[in-house]
């Protein structure tokens, strides 16, 4: 499995002759999502999901599918022959791989802010991409994509959640926010500079691609 690093909290996956993309939102290279087989989406906030590109590649692409939660789906009216909808406890295969989905709510942001439904994806059993929220994999994963900032997160969270979730290796995602100079910090933090995770911790470069075995 070869995955890429595309804007902020969007991955690519494939495996063999398919290809998983999985949350592409305002800050994701259209590119992101040619070829794909499915789009995955955790929730509906910008940073995850933008229907006008979403729309859009499955006009150019009539074999493509979605896969997200109700509220997403909600707003793809027109096209919803194309999504699944999913939630905790389902799971799906998509060209041989399969796919669990975990976790039911957003991260809290602030007590006045309504929370929205989030669900994270647990693909081939071994990359979990939690989306906005530190739900733990059912089982130690190979590969954790860690949301490393963002208006909910706390570095020491961070810190007990992967090594609660027992990862090999966390990439970290969700990194818009924060300047390259921020992205080291918190990096190391959670990283070889911090209290220790058990953990590789490694960023990917917008682009850059990972050989995950």
């Amino acid at each position: 499995m070869r995955l890429t690093k595309f804007g902020h909290a969007c991955v690519r996956l494939e495996q063999g002759d398919t290809t998983l993309v999985i949350d592409p939102g305002m800050f994701t290279e259209p590119a992101a999502l040619a070829g794909a087989d499915a789009v995955l989406i955790t929730h509906e906030h910008a940073d995850h999901f933008e229907a006008a590109a979403l729309r859009a590649a499955l006009a150019a692409d009539p074999e493509l599918r979605v896969f997200t939660n109700r509220a997403v789906a909600e707003q793809l009216d027109g096209v919803a022959q194309r999504v699944t909808v999913v939630g905790e406890g389902d799971a799906f295969e998509i060209g041989g791989i399969g796919v669990s989905v975990h976790g039911e709510w957003h991260a809290v942001i602030h007590p006045e802010i309504p929370l929205v439904r989030n669900i994270g994806f647990l693909v081939d059993g071994r990359v979990f991409h939690p989306g906005d929220a530190l739900t733990v994999p059912p089982h130690a994963v190979e590969t954790l994509l860690l949301p490393i900032a963002g208006p909910w997160t706390k570095v020491s969270e961070l810190v007990d959640y992967v090594r609660e979730a027992g990862p090999s290796r966390a990439l970290p995602i969700h990194d818009a926010v924060l300047s390259p100079a921020g992205l080291a910090v918190h990096t190391r933090l959670v990283g070889p500079g911090g209290p220790g995770t058990g953990a590789e911790v490694s960023a990917l470069a917008a682009g850059e691609s990972l050989d995950l075995g």
